[in-house]
C-alpha cells in the first residue's frame, strides 16, 4: 500500500542549519568590507549566495549602507573585458612561472649535458 506516515514525514528532511546573528553579521561584511562578490564569499564559506545575500542586504539595511547602484551598460562592457584580460594574464604568468622553471632545472649545475 504505502509507506507509514510517521516513517515519511522523516525521509527526505534535513535539519537546517542554524546560524548565529554574531556569525551572519560577519559574513555579510565579508562581503561588504572586501568588495568581494556574494558568491565567492557564500563558496568560501559553504553558504548558498542567496542566503548570505540576505544577510549582505540585511546589515547594509542596519547600518546604513546606500545600495549599489546597478552598471550601465559601458561599465558592465569593462567588467567584462578587465574579466577576460585578467584570465589571459593569469594564463601567462602560468605558462611564464613553468618556462622559468624549466629553463632552470635545464640550466642547473652538476647536470650532463647530454640530457
Amino acid at each position: 500500500m504505502g509507506m507509514p506516515l510517521e516513517r515519511m514525514s522523516s525521509m527526505g528532511t534535513k535539519k537546517r542549519k542554524s546560524y548565529t546573528p554574531e556569525y551572519r553579521r560577519e559574513a555579510a561584511h565579508l562581503v561588504i568590507d572586501t568588495g568581494r562578490t556574494i558568491a565567492a564569499v557564500a563558496a568560501e564559506i559553504n553558504v548558498g549566495a542567496q542566503l548570505l545575500g540576505r544577510w549582505v542586504q540585511l546589515e547594509r539595511d542596519r547600518i546604513g549602507v546606500p545600495p549599489e547602484a546597478p552598471l550601465d551598460v559601458s561599465e558592465r562592457a569593462e567588467l567584462e573585458r578587465l574579466r577576460h584580460e585578467n584570465a589571459e594574464l593569469r594564463l601567462d604568468n602560468e605558462f611564464l612561472g613553468k618556462a622559468a622553471a624549466f629553463f632552470a632545472a635545464k640550466n642547473t649545475p652538476g647536470r650532463s649535458a647530454s640530457r
